[in-house]
C-alpha cells in the first residue's frame, strides 16, 4: 500500500482489482483497471475540477493478466482524469509510447472538454525528418478532454426490455443536433442535445407519424478533424468515436449522463425505441502520421491492425480497411472484449434497444478477410444481452472482399443499398429495372432467404444520411458540396437522381407536382415493400440539403430540419407519409414473417404473391425480361396464412398497381378475394378517400396505387 501526495488531500493506493475495466466507483474510493500487453508503467492523473491542473500522479501498482490495475481510495464520481502509458517507442516494430502523451481511458464513461489541435498532440515531432521514427517530448495535457468518474445511479420510470418487434419496426434515421437545432418548440438551451430531443411535443412529432425506432447518427464522443477545423467546419455526422462509453458533450445540455437516459426513458413512454448508430471499425488517431491520443499511445500493436512484417513494410504501418488510416483488430481478445463490453454497457446501463454498425464488414474480419464466424459476430450471436437486440449491418467495406450484403448470419439485419437503387432507377424511368423491383418488393429474398431468416433482414431504404435527401433526389441531377471546402469533388457522383426537368429550386408548377408526385411514389415503394423499412428524417416532409450528398462537416442550416420553414406541400406530403404508415400497420399481408414465393400456401392453395401485366394476365418471363416493362401489378394475397402454424389466414389482400411510364396505362384488376377492390391510395392524388367496387384502372404516368379487399367479417 503506497501513501501519494496530493493538492486535494492523502490518497491511499492499494492493490485493487483488474476487473472491471475503467474506473469504477467503489462507495470508498475508484478502482482503475487498464490492458495494455506491452506497457511497463501506466499512470492515472487526475486532475483539479477544471481539468486544467494535475493534481495527483499515480502509478497503478498491480499487473494482472495484462491488466495494469490500483485502488485508490477518497476519488468520487466526478473526478477528472487521465492515463500515461511508458513502454518502448518503437514504430518499426509496432509500439508507440509515449508518456509525454495525456491519454484518454478507453472505458472512461464520460469525458469533460474538448480536443485543442497542436503539435503536442503527436508522438513524434512534426516536420522532423524522421517523421514518426522521431520523439516528441511535449507534454499534451493542455489539449486533450480529460476522464470523467461517474455515478451510474438513475431511476427509470419505464420498464426494462420491452421492445417492438421486427415485422413492426419502422426505423426512423436522424441527428440529435439537427432535429431539434431550430424547433421552435424547444427552449434555446436546449436545442440540439439530448435533453431537447427529449421534449415531449418533439417526441410526439415523432411518434404520431408512425415510426417505431429512432436511429441516432453517432453519439459517442468523437473529434473534429484538424482538417476541418482549418477550414472553420465540424464533424457534423460524427463518425470518429473516440470514446466507445461515453456520450460526446456538445450533445449535452448539462454535463451528467443522466441527460441521455432521460433521453432513452421519455422516448420507451412514447413507444419509441433506441437505436444507436456506432463506429468500432477506426479511431480518429489516424495512420503512422497521426496524433496520440488514447489507444496508439496505450498499446498500439494490440489495438490497430498493422501491416505484416517483410516485404519492407511491417508494422510500422497500419492495414487501411477503413479508408481513414487505421482499423481496430477485433481479432484481438481485448478488443474484441473491449467493443463487446461496450455494447452490453449502452443495453444494460443506457437501456438503448439496438445498433447500426457503421462498416460492419470491417467487425467480421480476421487476418484472412471477412468471416461470417468471425470472432465479434459469434460473439453476438451467444451473448444473452445482445443476442436479444436489434443489430442492424451496413455490410460493406472498402478493403478486398468487403462487399458482403446477404452475407451476414442469422439475427442481423442488413442495410440493402440494392434496394435503394432499384427503386431509385426504376422511378427515374431506367429500362430493365421491373424484375429488380419485384425482388425489393419481396424483401430481396435472393439474398436474405436463408438459414431460417427473415423478411425483416433486409432494411430497405431510399435516403440516408449519407447522400441526397428525397426531396433533392427529385430536385438535382448533380451534386453540389461547394460548401464543404473540397471544390465539389467529394460524395457520390452517381445517384441514380432526377431533377424532373431543372436544376434546383424552380417556380414551374408542374416540374414541382412531378417532383411532388415522385417523392410519394418513392415513399410508398418504400413503406409498402416487405422487410424492414427506414425513413430519414424530414423526407416526410420534403427537407433539402440544397443539393449537398456528403453534408458531413455542415453543423449549419444545410443539415439542420427548418421547422418553421414546412410549406403546404411539405404538410401534405407529411400526412400522405402518416397513412402510408398506417396501411403497413394496419395490413398484416405488408409486414409477412415468411418470405413471399408465388407459391401456393395453406389448405385453399392460395399462392401469397401474383405478378400480373396491366392487361390482368399472369407476368411471363417474357415481360421480365423485356427491358421497356414499367407498369405490372403485385397481389399480395390475405388468404395466405401468416405463418407455419396459423392456418388459414382472413387478412385483407392488397393489390398494387405499378405505372413507370411517363403515360398513363389502363389496368385490368383481377377477381378479388372478397368484397371487391377498393381503392385506398394514389400517388397522383393523394387526397383520394376510399373509392369501391374498382374494376379498371387507368393510372397516370409515373404513379402507384394501393387497392384493398377487405374479408367478410
Amino acid at each position: 500500500m503506497t501513501t501519494l501526495p496530493s493538492s486535494r488531500a492523502q490518497l491511499v493506493v492499494s492493490e485493487g482489482l483488474p476487473h472491471p475495466l475503467g474506473a469504477t466507483f467503489t462507495g470508498t474510493g475508484v478502482n482503475f483497471a487498464v490492458f495494455s500487453a506491452h506497457a511497463t508503467r501506466i499512470e492515472v492523473c487526475l486532475f483539479d475540477e477544471a481539468g486544467e491542473v494535475e493534481t495527483a500522479r499515480i502509478a497503478l501498482p498491480e499487473y494482472t493478466d495484462e491488466v495494469w490495475h490500483g485502488h485508490v481510495a477518497g476519488v468520487q464520481p466526478g473526478a477528472r482524469y487521465g492515463l500515461r502509458a511508458h513502454g518502448p517507442y518503437a514504430p518499426e516494430s509496432g509500439h508507440r509510447f509515449n508518456p509525454h502523451k495525456l491519454l484518454l481511458d478507453p472505458y472512461a464513461k464520460a469525458h469533460m472538454g474538448s480536443l485543442r489541435w497542436g503539435p503536442e498532440l503527436f508522438g513524434y515531432t512534426l516536420g522532423h525528418p524522421d517523421a514518426d521514427l522521431s520523439f516528441d517530448e511535449r507534454d499534451s495535457a493542455a489539449l486533450v478532454p480529460k476522464c470523467v468518474v461517474v455515478d451510474s445511479r438513475f431511476e427509470w420510470t419505464q420498464p426494462l426490455g420491452t421492445r417492438v418487434p421486427w415485422d413492426r419496426t419502422v426505423v426512423y434515421e436522424t441527428h440529435v443536433g439537427g432535429f431539434t437545432r431550430r424547433h421552435p418548440g424547444v427552449p434555446a438551451a436546449q436545442q440540439g442535445t439530448f435533453a431537447g430531443l427529449a421534449h415531449d411535443d418533439v417526441l410526439r412529432t415523432i411518434a404520431d407519424l408512425g415510426v417505431t425506432s429512432v436511429e441516432l447518427l453517432p453519439i459517442q464522443m468523437f473529434l473534429d478533424q484538424s482538417y476541418l477545423v482549418d477550414k472553420g467546419l465540424k464533424n457534423y455526422w460524427g463518425y470518429d468515436t473516440l470514446g466507445f462509453f461515453a456520450l460526446d458533450p456538445r450533445y449535452l445540455s448539462q454535463p451528467t449522463i443522466d441527460e441521455f437516459k432521460g433521453l432513452v426513458d421519455r422516448m420507451h413512454a412514447h413507444g419509441l425505441e433506441v437505436i444507436l448508430d456506432v463506429v468500432y471499425n477506426h479511431t480518429p488517431e489516424g495512420n503512422e502520421l497521426g496524433p496520440t491520443l488514447c489507444f496508439k499511445g496505450l498499446d498500439n500493436a494490440s489495438y490497430y491492425r498493422l501491416m505484416p512484417a517483410g516485404d519492407g513494410i511491417g508494422p510500422r504501418y497500419y492495414i487501411n480497411d477503413t479508408g481513414t488510416g487505421n482499423t481496430l483488430n477485433l481479432s484481438h481478445p481485448r478488443v474484441l472484449q473491449m467493443v463487446t463490453d461496450s455494447l452490453r454497457y449502452w443495453v444494460s446501463e443506457m437501456r438503448v434497444d439496438g445498433f447500426r454498425f457503421d462498416l460492419a464488414t470491417i467487425l467480421a474480419r480476421e487476418p484472412h478477410g471477412f468471416d461470417e464466424g468471425g470472432g465479434f459476430l459469434d460473439s453476438c450471436r451467444q451473448d444473452p444481452v445482445l443476442s436479444s437486440i436489434k443489430l442492424i449491418a451496413e455490410p460493406w467495406d472498402c478493403g478486398p472482399g468487403g462487399y458482403q450484403v446477404g452475407q451476414f448470419p442469422p439475427g442481423w439485419a442488413e442495410w440493402n443499398d440494392r434496394y435503394r437503387d432499384t427503386v431509385r432507377a426504376f422511378w427515374r424511368g431506367d429500362e430493365g429495372k421491373a424484375a429488380d423491383l419485384a425482388s425489393c418488393l419481396t424483401a430481396s429474398g435472393g439474398l436474405f432467404n436463408k438459414r431460417g431468416r427473415r423478411p425483416w433482414a433486409s432494411v430497405n431504404f431510399i435516403t440516408a444520411h449519407d447522400g441526397f435527401t428525397l426531396a433533392d433526389l427529385v430536385s438535382y441531377n448533380d451534386k453540389h458540396n461547394e460548401a464543404n471546402g473540397e471544390d465539389n469533388r467529394d460524395g457520390h457522383g452517381e445517384n441514380l437522381s432526377w431533377n424532373c426537368g431543372a436544376e434546383g429550386p424552380t417556380q414551374d408548377e408542374e416540374i414541382l407536382a412531378l417532383r411532388s408526385r415522385q417523392q410519394r411514389n418513392m415513399l410508398a415503394t418504400l413503406l409498402l415493400s416487405q422487410g424492414t423499412p427506414m425513413l430519414l428524417a424530414g423526407d416526410e416532409f420534403g427537407r433539402t440539403q440544397q443539393g449537398n450528398n456528403n453534408a458531413y462537416c455542415q453543423d449549419n442550416e444545410i443539415s439542420w430540419i427548418d421547422w418553421a420553414g414546412i410549406d403546404d406541400a411539405g404538410h401534405q406530403l407529411r400526412a400522405f407519409t402518416r397513412r402510408l404508415l398506417a396501411l403497413r400497420r394496419e395490413q398484416p399481408v405488408l409486414r409477412r414473417m415468411r418470405f413471399l414465393t408465388g407459391q401456393a400456401q395453406g389448405e385453399g392453395g392460395h399462392p401469397d404473391v401474383r405478378w400480373l401485366a396491366p392487361d390482368g394476365q399472369a407476368m411471363a418471363d417474357a415481360h421480365w425480361n423485356d427491358a421497356h416493362t414499367r407498369a405490372f401489378a403485385v397481389m399480395l394475397d390475405g388468404r395466405s396464412p401468416r405463418s407455419a402454424i396459423s392456418g388459414e389466414g382472413h387478412d385483407a389482400s392488397l393489390l398494387l398497381l405499378f405505372n413507370g411510364w411517363e403515360d398513363e396505362v389502363r389496368f385490368t384488376l383481377p377477381d378479388a378475394p372478397a368484397g371487391g377492390w377498393r381503392l385506398v391510395l394514389d400517388t397522383a392524388d393523394p387526397a383520394i378517400e376510399g373509392e369501391q367496387d374498382v374494376r379498371e384502372h387507368t393510372a397516370i404516368g409515373r404513379s402507384l396505387q394501393v387497392l384493398v379487399s377487405q374479408p367478410q367479417a
